[in-house]
Order: structure tokens, then sequence, then C-alpha cells
């Protein structure tokens, strides 16, 4: 007789029993060559998370984004027309950087300062002083555009030089639309914070993938999403969309918080209701998305976290919390910030000991590293990046 299912008992998925449990090799959480080849395979040829919708809400907003991994520099703009666009922040004449980044703000136009070359929202190239000693037509002289789009409210930029499919082909038409109805699709505001970690960005993102660690790490910071219904705080079903997976996070009825939190929850709670967010059961969606976002949809805090590859050994998270609607009162600003730093803390008890995992597997002492099944979520990232790196690999050799 089979043993009844708990919120905490690991839920049967044939997609997840398919994986396996076979030991994973630890060389890609380290070795440059395969970075080199993931970068290639996985970064210039996905949709990667840039930003929001609030930050270009205007016609004349732009962002300035730095993607790293991709030796790439990017303007995002709102045209005059409404469109989303995108461009290499290289002036098309000798390369020079238009903006020195990451910026923002609003502008009507976009001038390189070395010989003043300056564009409009669409890119286009509007002047240069002496065109015509160049034997150039200016519709041969925009700036180089770069494939953007954006669901959930989050805004997608995609590199792949042999042409980037629908965003919402590729995040899948199912997860897409439980994408669209998020807290932050509607998201007017946020708070964000940066930070920089010695780690891999696969072990940096598979720490917020799995809820094996919250006992041990989070044993008083995360208390309150524990309880005796599901002791160890695991999720109460998971579920996977080609490359992306899902999680369903279980919500403690009856949380143990201290008056400070149960003000400042209460509060929260308050300002989304008025924004008329639906608390249905309370549950937490976990939304992952290929290759290293990840949106948690929690009713009271909702925010995105963003792992930036630097390195085979070092990333950069950005992680934003939304709210809708502006803090037009001081407890709500409290509120809100009182969110913001509860997260940073748990976050940081977790950074030092991702950053202890990295220096364990970049000593080379282990040849694999293993994931039971409530960490099914990394086994089935890996198995991604893995197929990725092998077809590129075979495109390479061939």
């Amino acid at each position: 007789m089979n043993a009844p299912i708990t919120a905490f008992s690991p839920q049967p998925n044939p997609e997840a029993q398919a994986l396996g449990t076979a030991s994973v090799p630890a060389g890609p959480y380290y070795h440059a060559d395969w970075f080199a080849d993931e970068r290639e395979a996985v970064f210039r040829r996905s949709w990667l998370n840039i930003g929001h919708v609030s930050e270009l809400a205007e016609p004349g907003d732009y962002v300035v984004r730095e993607l790293e991994v991709l030796g790439a520099s990017l303007i995002v703009t709102r045209g005059k027309d409404g469109a989303l666009r995108a461009f290499h922040n290289v002036c098309p004449h000798r390369g020079t950087q238009l903006i020195d980044g990451p910026a923002g703000g609003s502008a009507a136009r976009f001038s390189c300062r070395y010989h003043l070359w300056t564009f409009g929202l669409d890119g286009g190239l509007i002047s240069a002083p002496d065109f015509d000693r160049f034997g150039l037509e200016k519709k041969d002289c925009g700036l180089k555009s770069v494939a953007v789009d954006q669901c959930g409210g989050l805004i997608f930029v995609n590199l792949d030089p042999r042409g980037a499919p629908p965003l919402r082909d590729w995040i899948g038409k199912e997860l897409a639309s439980g994408m669209d109805k998020t807290v932050v699709s509607r998201a007017t505001h946020f708070s964000e914070y940066v930070y920089d970690i010695d780690a891999n960005w696969k072990l940096t993102y598979d720490n917020f993938q799995e809820n094996y660690h919250l006992r041990f790490i989070h044993s008083k910071s995360g208390a309150a999403g524990l309880g005796p219904d599901n002791p160890f705080g695991y999720p109460v079903r998971y579920g996977f969309h080609g490359m992306h997976r899902t999680q369903t996070i279980w919500s403690n009825p009856a949380p143990v918080v201290t008056p400070t939190q149960g003000f400042t929850f209460a509060k929260a709670a308050r300002q989304q209701i008025e924004a008329g967010v639906d608390f249905g059961d309370n549950t937490k969606q976990y939304f992952a998305l290929f290759p290293s976002l990840f949106v948690f949809d929690s009713p009271i805090n909702p925010f995105t976290h963003m792992v930036y590859p630097i390195s085979e050994t070092k990333s950069r998270g950005v992680i934003r919390i939304y709210w809708i609607g502006e803090d037009d009162s001081a407890s709500k600003r409290f509120a809100r910030e009182y969110g913001l730093a509860t997260t940073r803390d748990i976050h940081s008890e977790d950074r030092a000991v991702i950053e202890a995992g990295q220096r364990g597997l970049s000593s080379g002492a282990l040849s694999h590293i293993h994931f039971q099944e409530q960490e099914v979520l990394c086994r089935h990232l890996m198995h991604n990046v893995a197929e990725q790196v092998a077809a590129y690999r075979a495109e390479k050799g061939a």
C-alpha cells in the first residue's frame, strides 16, 4: 500500500522520473571550456530578462543594460509609436559606445560624443557631420538592432545570430499565460538590489530552486514558512514546460511571526488587495525560465531574481521586489522596505554556503554531485544545459 501524499512528500511526476537519478558531472560548474560553450549555446541563444515595462512607461524612456557574459551593452527604448526596441550600444561609425552604462532616463535621440553621429529612438541615423564624404546611405547606418519583447511585464532580449524565435513560443503559451496573471505583470514600481558572488551561475541559481536546505540554512529566518503540516517547507507540486519549470510553494496557514512582521505583512497585503490582487488560496507560484530567471509570484512580496554569469566561477544576481501603486503613506513605505530588507537578510544566509560549494567543486575533489527528489528542478536545469551544449558542440564539429 502506498503512503498517502502529504504537502512535503515527493510528488509523483512522470517528467521528473524520466530525468533519472544518476549523479551529475561536477566539471560544468567550474571548467572554463564548458563555460565558453555554455555562453554561446545557452546565453547567446536564449531570451534573457533585462528589465520591466514600468521602466519604459512613456515614449522616449530608455535603459542601458550590460550583458558581460556576451560582451554586449544594449540600449532598450520605448519609441514614439509606443513600440519597444533594443540596439547594441555601439555607434556604427567606429564602434564607440553611445552611452556609458548602465543608465536610464528619457531622450529624443542618442548622439555619439566622438563624432556626433546622432540616432533616433527607432535606431535610424538622423545626422552625421560631413556625411556626404562617406559614400554611404543613411538607411544603411542605423544602430544594430537586437530582438526584444515582453511577457508578464518583463522585458527580454535575444542575441541569437540565427534569428530569435517568438518569445511566447519560446516560453510556451501555457507558461506565458500564467506569467501574464502575476502581480509582477501589473506592477508599477520595484525595489532592486544587486550582488556579485564567487560562484558559477548554475550553482547560484540552484540554491533558489530547492527547499531541501531551508530547515538548515534558514532555520530561524524562514521559520514562518514551516509548520507541522510541512516541517521541511517542501513545494506542493512541480511542473515542467520544455526547458522551463514551475513549482507551487506551500503556504503556512498559521505562521508564527513577530509583531513587526505581522504589521508589515498586513500592511503589504492591504495595499495589494486595494490594487485588486487576488490572494486565492495564498499559495505562491514560482516560474523558472531557462536559463537563469525566476519569478516568485507571492501575493504580498512578489519578486524576480535573474542570475547573470560573469565567468565560470563568478556571477551577478539582480533581485527586484514589485508592487502596484504608489506608497502613499509612511506605513506602506515601511512595509515595502521591510519586505526588501527581509528578503536580503534571508538571501545573505545563502551566499556564504554557495561560495563554499564553489570552492569545494573548483578544487577538483569531486567528479560528480548528487540530486535527490526534492532537487529535481536543479537536475532539470542541468539536463537542459547539457542538451544545449551538446547540440552546439555537434554544430561546431560539423
